[in-house]
């Protein structure tokens, strides 16, 4: 059973081939890859949100390239260790091009779990993508800001690099449910920020309370980083902030990289829905 609910007045989504409709006569047309678009106009901060296509197959590049999966192993086996019994529904909010969450259903369908896999993201591309290569989870394309999902409907909510809201979050996470939201360490690629900046920064720390959430901890995950090719430290580069902020002469630094070591490191912080 999908989560989904339609975006203008909030109600169910029944799920035809064709279409997912709402009692109350919205349509919304599903896309030949499977998934929907539940975007409302007045959500969007621009003609095309989110990554575009270029930006969207750097990411799958560089993750299926398998640097990122200590941090993908992690987050399967934490969402195993809070997931109920019985057919529980996960929610990937800012799913982007579904990497985390196609591991993620891969790794629970293997252990037995019958849990129900549901993922959006801002961006048209990034969904379009991830529905296309992961058919048994369902993907919307809808933002976090008015995240078109039943309220009380997600056991566990994760959210990987992406926009966090407190309020929708809490929302849509059931009470006794869980959220996992992952956040850079202190020196997550410090060693790339050292050939973009003259002064390179350390990543700010802090635990942060939610209303309707209590804290449960932090679990860390470190790594090191080892690139020999140009084109996966391009895509790592695209698929980080530091695309859109890098001065000219970083970037410049960059182009002229044939290999990259780097400390890499997430945290992924705990939170159960009160």
């Amino acid at each position: 059973m999908s989560i989904f609910a339609c975006p203008v007045c909030g109600l169910p989504l029944q799920r035809t081939e064709t279409a997912c409709l709402c009692p109350a006569g919205h349509s919304f047309d599903i896309a030949s890859e499977g998934y929907v678009y539940l975007l409302q106009p007045n959500r969007k901060h621009s003609k095309v949100p989110g990554d575009d296509r270029k930006m969207v197959a750097a990411r799958r590049r560089f993750l299926e390239g398998g640097y990122y999966r200590i941090f993908s192993d992690a987050l399967s086996r934490l969402a195993e260790k809070y997931l109920p019994p019985g057919s529980p529904a996960v929610l990937d909010a800012g799913c982007g091009e579904g990497y985390y969450t196609g591991r993620l259903a891969g790794f629970l369908s293997s252990g037995g779990h019958h849990a129900e896999l549901s993922g959006f993201d801002i961006s048209k591309a990034a969904v379009k993508a991830a529905a296309k290569k992961y058919k048994n989870i369902s993907f919307a394309v809808g933002s976090a800001f008015s995240i078109p999902v039943l309220s009380a409907s997600a056991d566990l909510l994760t959210d990987v690099f992406a926009p966090i809201v407190p309020e929708e979050f809490a929302r849509v996470v059931k009470p006794g449910g869980t959220m996992i939201l992952a956040v850079p360490s202190r020196r997550h690629l410090y060693g790339l920020k050292e050939i973009l900046y003259e002064k390179p920064y350390e990543n700010e720390q802090k635990d942060t309370e939610y209303p309707g959430f209590t804290f449960l901890g932090r679990v860390p995950v470190r790594g090191k980083l080892e690139m020999d090719s140009q084109e996966a430290i391009r895509d790592l580069f695209a698929m980080t902030p530091y695309a859109w902020k890098t001065p000219w002469e970083g970037r410049q630094h960059l182009e002229r990289l044939t290999s990259l070591r780097t400390e890499i490191g997430f945290d992924y912080l705990l939170y159960h829905r009160v």
